[in-house]
């Protein structure tokens, strides 16, 4: 993915004077959670951890606005478990736009296993910005602000119980009829079995909105399951649904072979493809940096509730994937046209997330808001153009049929679980952000 330049970003910094202090426009927060995508490329994070990633960063930075503008408010009282945040003093010389993305920046370099090189970013941003005016000490008391506004967020993230996965036995896939297998040509282990034990932002439990259990493994070619890999085994790819598919494959687990071994692919995750619409969008409607930092917090916050909801069903149905059951059943040479990502089929992460995702971005900026989506330019493919948030999240979902990865009631009931996790996110931060405002 093709960085954002410091030149670039300095001229879409807000005009400054000597009276004021330089404001940053929302262009710098779109850099860092470029940059975090960079780093999670590198470091072939996967989907769920990439969304909590993304997740505690916005946050740090959300912070540190609620603290300085009156049209937003923390999240202590509104998301679970989360704490009040102290606001750090005798730092007055800092600038609220600027703390916040170097918060954003602290909670990466904590947190990601290869912070360090968010840590080099930083440095070159904080040169530009005593190029465009920010006086040494407004720079000092901005950095200090962030570590200590991004300290108290580890804290809470430290508190999520993410750390414990390590503690769990070693998931073993289970070699049975029916159930999920890892695939080739990676045959990785099980991505994240044991995800659904991390604390949700918003949901009462993973379990809040299970869905109904997938189509049985059956063997009859006249049974239900039978039908649904008919349609990915006739499904005969025009060149459009190859588009559609490699446009949302968004699979970091993705390997080539070149002939002698097997080289990975650079691609993103679907929430940092999410996050760059986000950014797009919010671009497009003209959103000073308080509402874009807003809206980007939600939409992660829906992505990591979306996966903890989805990945709580994958691994209860465990079911096969497409590739292993047709293979098995119908034709043994049969191949996806994407590779097949290493986890269960049941449900679709993609389709849980994107249409989550879409929810949020409707109800904040509207239904019928198009835009082009070049998120995917940097990996030559070509952006695409929608009309609404809620046609690119089915195109989202229906590129996973094209791709061979999921069966068609995994697609469809992702959709319905990912409309549900949209709601909820969208009633309890309006619900709950009504309430505080009143009192």
């Amino acid at each position: 993915m093709k960085k954002y330049s410091f030149f670039i970003i300095l001229l879409t910094f807000l005009s400054c004077s000597k009276e004021k202090q330089p404001e940053l426009s929302p262009e710098a927060l779109t850099g860092v959670l470029n940059e975090m995508t960079e780093i999670m490329i590198h470091d072939v994070t996967n989907p769920p951890l990439a969304a909590r990633f993304f997740s505690y960063a916005c946050l740090s930075g959300y912070e540190v606005m609620a603290q300085h503008d009156s049209s937003l408010h923390s999240m202590h009282g509104v998301l679970n478990g989360f704490p009040e945040i102290e606001k750090p003093q005798g730092l007055e010389s800092h600038a609220a736009s600027l703390t916040a993305v170097l918060a954003m920046m602290e909670t990466s370099k904590k947190m990601q296993p290869s912070g360090s090189r968010m840590a080099a970013y930083e440095k070159h941003f904080l040169d530009s910005c005593k190029t465009i005016g920010f006086s040494e000490q407004t720079l000092e008391h901005s950095q200090k602000y962030a570590e200590q506004i991004s300290q108290q967020l580890l804290k809470y993230a430290k508190k999520d119980r993410y750390n414990r996965i390590s503690n769990y036995p070693r998931y073993q896939a289970k070699n049975q009829e029916g159930q999920w297998y890892p695939t080739p040509p990676g045959y990785f282990a099980p991505v994240e079995p044991y995800f659904a034990t991390v604390r949700p932002f918003t949901l009462d439990t993973c379990s809040q909105f299970k869905p109904a259990p997938p189509v049985a493994f059956s063997r009859d070619k006249n049974s239900e399951f039978y039908k649904l890999m008919l349609i990915n085994y006739q499904e005969k790819l025009p060149a459009d649904h190859k588009e559609i598919a490699a446009f949302w494959d968004c699979n970091p687990f993705a390997l080539e072979d070149n002939g002698h071994l097997m080289v990975g692919m650079k691609k993103i995750s679907p929430g940092a493809h999410w996050l760059g619409i986000t950014g797009i969008a919010c671009k497009k409607a003209g959103l000073p940096l308080a509402q874009t930092l807003k809206i980007h917090t939600l939409v992660s916050i829906t992505l990591m509730d979306g996966f903890i909801c989805c990945w709580d069903e994958k691994y209860r149905s465990n079911r096969i994937r497409p590739e292993t059951a047709i293979r098995q059943l119908m034709d043994p040479n049969w191949r996806p046209f994407l590779q097949t990502p290493p986890f269960p089929e049941y449900l679709s992460g993609h389709s849980t997330i994107s249409t989550a995702v879409a929810t949020v971005l409707t109800h904040y900026l509207g239904d019928n808001f198009a835009y082009t989506d070049t998120v995917e330019e940097p990996f030559g493919l070509k952006a695409r153009s929608f009309t609404s948030f809620r046609q690119a999240a089915e195109e989202a979902g229906i590129s996973r049929l094209y791709g061979g990865i999921h069966f068609m009631d995994a697609i469809v009931n992702g959709q319905t679980q990912g409309e549900k996790v949209g709601a909820w996110v969208i009633d309890k931060m309006e619900g709950k952000t009504r309430v505080l405002a009143s009192l």
